[in-house]
């Protein structure tokens, strides 16, 4: 199990995100953070890396830029920060819990295969750290961002999940309806969804007619099943939903016991008596 439930006011708080260290919703989480205790620490891109996903740098060093006290703007992904912050610039003591957002737009169904936002916290979870990802819902590019909305719940949504215990490798998706804190219905707790469509890629031509290719966002948010993220969006509530990085499918797992031929050493390793080999 991770480290929860734990004191808040006593706790040390990582936040970061995948729009920049000057993204308003940056702004935003850290005032949440700094509400529940006196120790937070921000690492954050210098730059914006939406739709990162789990990438990190592998092939260039990384930049390290104080900002400002215990606020740091690296030049790698939402992930680079998470464990940079962690092994390199927290060391002496590593963070309790990892807030990451709050995004500029959704996380919601098939988002979170693609969010540096919901990365970042993945990254924390892989560390052992309990880590939530925060999201502000917009309908439409061009629609005014409610930030006063995840300014207004983010800390009651916080206070709550740190009261019960979380299992290992689990972390946490909010996403903040897109209406104005007096129109929030509530705060509800469902799986992740799918859409009812995919992705748009659009074909198109440049100002010098050059054949070009944009890879859009879906078409709508209408769910496949109401009882998921994306349902609890469309009631104006806020959804809190519990992921985790095994991606194995359990179900399917037990279906396929009996398909292959196994050889001796699949036995032995059941058995936990193959040589030279751990358990």
């Amino acid at each position: 199990m991770l480290k929860t439930p734990f004191n808040l006011k006593k706790a040390r708080i990582l936040v970061t995100n995948d729009d920049g260290i000057h993204a308003p919703g940056l702004k935003v989480l850290e005032k949440i953070a700094k509400s529940l205790s006196s120790d937070v620490w921000v690492v954050a891109p210098e730059s914006e890396h939406s739709g990162a996903s789990h990438s990190l740098t592998l092939r260039r060093p990384l930049q390290i830029s104080k900002v400002a006290t215990r606020k740091f703007a690296v030049s790698g992904t939402p992930s680079d920060c998470t464990l940079i912050a962690v092994n390199h610039l927290m060391k002496d003591r590593r963070p309790d819990i990892v807030l990451s957002g709050v995004n500029r737009g959704a996380n919601l169904g098939e988002d979170v295969l693609y969010s540096g936002t919901v990365a970042a916290a993945m990254e924390g979870a892989m560390l052992g750290i309990p880590a939530i990802a925060f999201s502000q819902v917009r309908v439409r590019a061009k629609d005014k961002l409610h930030w006063e909305t995840a300014a207004a719940f983010g800390p009651e949504v916080v206070r709550k999940l740190v009261t019960i215990a979380w299992p290992k490798g689990v972390l946490m998706s909010v996403n903040f309806p897109p209406v104005p804190p007096k129109e929030v219905t509530g705060i509800e707790v469902g799986r992740q969804g799918r859409r009812m469509s995919h992705v748009e890629v659009v074909h198109a031509r440049d100002p010098f007619e050059r054949e070009v290719t944009w890879i859009g966002d879906f078409p709508t948010d209408e769910p496949e099943h109401p009882e998921t993220d994306l349902g609890i969006i469309m009631t104006k509530a806020v959804s809190v939903t519990p992921l985790h990085f095994d991606l194995t499918h359990a179900a399917m797992l037990r279906r396929m016991e009996g398909l292959f031929p196994q050889p001796k050493t699949v036995a032995k390793r059941k058995t936990g008596k193959v040589d030279g080999l751990p358990r």
